[in-house]
């Protein structure tokens, strides 16, 4: 058997939060849909944020109620605070997650707290999951670079990341919020989280410079096995100078398919996800590897009606 990496898409919240033209609800479900049509099945599918601060996030609960195969498919929600868990609950999320901040100016412009008082909150919402049977699951943000403070020391990334698990946190998911990270910072990152299980940690990289796909190689090396992506590189947080977009799903799945590690997903199906995308956000989308996967879709199609 083919050892198995799972693909996290966080387009549908991550990607979509930071885009201008904001979806409804139906539009929203149509690209989720998409998206399961290419065999995905753990998506983050939206925050309950104040739609004031985030519009593209408004109506996360409603669209929870119409989210397709509820039962088969790992969906996750943001929660930022008390308020959005309850309200999450409500919505029967079962799968909740919190952005801590490695870094005091971070966690102020991103959610107007100190990083003490944002970690202990963090820490009470991973606790709550915990005693209501939810998962719960924390990502450790600007875990290698801040846009303000410059590189984060990775002792301060460990101490979070344990302060989480210790709170009940399931996975910890490390950031790298503005695309600043190198293999060696994975590396050196991910070093003093060896101890832990490698089913505990996943990561979240940014393509800003280039290096997204090295940096997940190197976490493969590590053990890591779960990663997040988002459709065509949609998304970017909106929070952070320079936070272009994330991975693109359709470079991680094709690379860890010719590695010969099993993923679950069609990337050829993938083309036509990202043309959704595409279509509802107006935006042009795309990873490293679309053109490519664009010309042997159209070559197998033409091979099938032959």
């Amino acid at each position: 058997m083919r050892d198995f990496v799972t693909i996290n898409e966080v387009g549908p919240r991550d990607g979509l939060q930071s885009q201008g033209k904001t979806l409804d609800v139906n539009q929203r479900l149509q690209l989720i849909q998409a998206l399961l049509d290419c065999g995905i099945r753990s998506i983050e599918a939206g925050s309950f944020v104040s739609p004031r601060a985030v519009p593209q996030m408004a109506g996360t609960g409603e669209l929870f109620g119409q989210l397709p195969q509820r039962g088969e498919i790992a969906y996750s929600a943001l929660v930022p605070n008390l308020r959005g868990y309850e309200l999450a609950r409500e919505a029967g999320v079962r799968s909740v997650a919190v952005v801590l901040s490695a870094t005091e100016t971070m966690n102020q412009r991103n959610v107007n707290m100190s990083l003490e008082r944002t970690t202990e909150v963090c820490a009470e919402l991973m606790q709550r999951a915990r005693a209501d049977g939810l998962e719960g699951r924390a990502y450790v943000a600007v875990a290698f670079e801040c846009p303000f403070e410059g590189a984060t020391p990775p002792a301060v990334v460990e101490s979070l990341s344990r302060r989480l698990f210790e709170a009940g946190a399931r996975k910890v998911i490390v950031a790298d919020t503005i695309g600043a990270a190198n293999p060696a910072s994975v590396r050196r990152v991910l070093e003093r989280l060896s101890d832990l299980d490698a089913v505990q940690l996943s990561c979240h990289f940014h393509d800003t410079r280039g290096m997204a796909l090295a940096n997940v190689l190197a976490s493969l090396e590590h053990g890591v096995r779960e990663f997040d992506s988002s459709i065509g590189g949609l998304g970017g947080c909106p929070f952070s100078p320079g936070a272009t977009g994330n991975l693109a799903t359709e470079d991680l799945a094709l690379m860890l398919g010719a590695m010969g590690l099993d993923t679950g997903l069609d990337v050829f199906a993938l083309c036509d996800a990202v043309q959704v995308a595409q279509v509802l956000t107006g935006t042009p989308l795309g990873g490293h590897s679309h053109r490519w996967l664009q010309r042997e879709s159209a070559k197998r199609r033409e091979v099938q009606h032959a």
